[in-house]
């Protein structure tokens, strides 16, 4: 194949193209600002989990608190029915001695109700004040998740814009050159990521390997519009001033 050296010359302008596009396509990867919010969101999940598990854990000491002063209340009607028979004196000596007896037990369920009330009415107030601070982890993430969705979001934008930029180049750049040589490019960068590169002194500039004299002087020989290629990679091998041959 032969074509031009101005028009092969392109193919290092379409190769840089084609290099910072491969750059910005795997930016998209390893975006930090992605990272950030992936890193955020399983942040602002586990906060979301966590006081979604003392939500749970307030209903069921609200349900608990409930219960036992429905307990207490019971027990206290009980003890202020018993103490107004007594009052009344309307009762015989075997029941006085029974309400007595019945009192003194209301008395000591009413204690161990009313403790156990406190107690739960405590861990309740540990797991409200839990709440608060999962909230307030909640809330922060929050915001510090929006602050870093708007930097990724900016950081997108731009590299749409370099892509764009890119694309508007490399296709200029497709239009000037020949079918057949495009197509070997295109399937040379498709196998081995280098579709041209320059040939500098004795180096390709594709794969780095310098190329023994024979090559060198192989290349030197072949007419100035012929299409060479680097024996150890496969790219096309643009020759400048800068090859010196």
């Amino acid at each position: 194949m032969n074509v031009e050296p101005p028009i092969q010359a392109k193919l290092l302008r379409l190769a840089a193209v084609d290099v910072e596009l491969t750059r910005i396509a795997h930016r998209r990867t390893v975006l930090p600002e992605q990272q950030e919010v992936t890193r955020l969101e399983g942040e602002r999940n586990a906060h979301k989990d966590a006081a979604v598990a003392v939500e749970i854990q307030l209903d069921d000491l609200d349900r608990d608190i409930k219960k036992l002063e429905g307990e207490v209340d019971a027990v206290r009607k009980r003890e202020e029915r018993d103490k107004g028979m007594l009052t009344a004196g309307s009762v015989n000596a075997k029941q006085l001695s029974e309400i007595q007896h019945e009192l003194g037990s209301l008395e000591r369920r009413r204690s161990v109700l009313e403790d156990e009330l406190l107690e739960v009415m405590e861990r309740r107030e540990a797991a409200e004040s839990d709440h608060d601070h999962a909230g307030a982890r909640l809330s922060k993430t929050d915001e510090e998740l929006t602050d870093a969705r708007r930097l990724r979001d900016e950081a997108l934008a731009d590299l749409d814009v370099a892509q764009h930029r890119c694309d508007t180049d490399r296709g200029g750049l497709v239009e000037a050159l020949p079918v057949d040589l495009l197509a070997v490019y295109d399937r040379q960068r498709a196998a081995h990521g280098v579709g041209a590169a320059l040939l500098q002194a004795r180096r390709c500039g594709g794969c780095r390997i310098e190329l023994d004299r024979g090559e060198i002087a192989r290349i030197a020989k072949a007419a100035p519009d012929a299409v060479v290629r680097c024996p150890e990679c496969g790219a096309i091998l643009v020759r400048t001033k800068e090859s010196g041959l």
